[in-house]
């Protein structure tokens, strides 16, 4: 139908085009106009058909190009390309390691790096629950004090920060020394403290089959400093946030990080940069176990 249309409209552009030189053509100007009226239609028409016939003429333009050639360009386009650092240092596309679930409430509203850890312990068939590493885990005794707009508590590396089984009153966390010392009285020296190391150590044990303990936030991306307070403890001033939150990770591929979540569930995932950001943003804190 639009090949007939696009002859018809062509053949009466150029026929009027020629007509408009006639000697004794008294329509010059009407015929001038039909001409050019003609002539558009004739190229939309000529654009449309392109359009609906463009594998056909690619196909005649580059016969060399097989369908089986084709479809690999397809294929390859389509294909999701992997996280740079998986490329990087070899590793494998997607690790998924399938370790439990452990629900850090409604016994520890701040417990989630002592739940993590049960998780870690557990994966590796080392028998404890949460509410033992709890009460195990080293306290900071130190008091909540705010004086003229500053706050004076205990460093999270030197114990846990607070109470651990309830929101009513004053509390943090802990960071990986009082984890790394707790988890190595159940595991000896096949703990891991890799905390400080690139974001590539987390990968790299992932592919080893070995979950990782980490220290991020409770938005798995950078936080804005407004998310940030100043803290005077015996050790010094630090910056903390009650985003604070660990987690155990436990897969990726070529765009998410997976980790057990003991607050949202099971393999919750995130984006890989997103997540890396935030576990930086927090001292790089990390932990794991090797197998026997």
């Amino acid at each position: 139908m639009l090949i007939g249309l696009w002859a018809f409209a062509t053949i009466f552009a150029v026929a009027l085009f020629l007509y408009r030189f006639q000697k004794r053509n008294h329509y010059k100007k009407l015929s001038t106009r039909y001409s050019i009226l003609f002539g558009v239609c004739s190229l939309v028409l000529a654009v449309l058909l392109l359009n609906q016939h463009s594998t056909t003429v690619l196909a005649a333009l580059s016969p060399k190009e097989t369908d089986q050639q084709l479809e690999g360009i397809k294929e390859m386009k389509e294909a999701p390309k992997d996280h740079p650092l998986i490329n990087q240092y070899k590793l494998k596309k997607s690790i998924k390691l399938e370790a439990p679930l452990i629900n850090q409430y409604p016994e520890l509203p701040r417990g989630c790096e002592v739940t993590s850890l049960a998780m870690l312990l557990n994966y590796h068939d080392i028998q404890t629950d949460k509410m033992k590493l709890a009460a195990e885990v080293t306290k900071n005794p130190a008091p909540y004090q705010k004086s003229e707009g500053k706050i004076t508590y205990g460093h999270p590396n030197e114990g846990f920060v607070g109470d651990m089984y309830t929101l009513d009153k004053p509390g943090l966390g802990v960071y990986h020394k009082p984890i790394f010392q707790l988890a190595s009285q159940y595991a000896g020296e096949r703990v891991v403290d890799f905390t400080g190391q690139d974001f590539n150590y987390i990968l790299n044990y992932l592919n080893d089959g070995l979950p990782v303990w980490i220290i991020t936030n409770t938005t798995y991306r950078k936080l804005p400093e407004k998310y940030f307070q100043t803290w005077e403890t015996p050790q010094g001033s630090i910056q903390i946030t009650y985003k604070e939150h660990s987690v155990l990770v436990t897969g990726y591929d070529e765009k998410f990080i997976y980790f057990n979540d003991p607050i949202l569930g099971k393999n919750k995932k995130a984006p890989i940069d997103d997540f890396k950001e935030a576990w930086a943003q927090m001292g790089k804190q990390a932990i794991t176990i090797k197998n026997t």
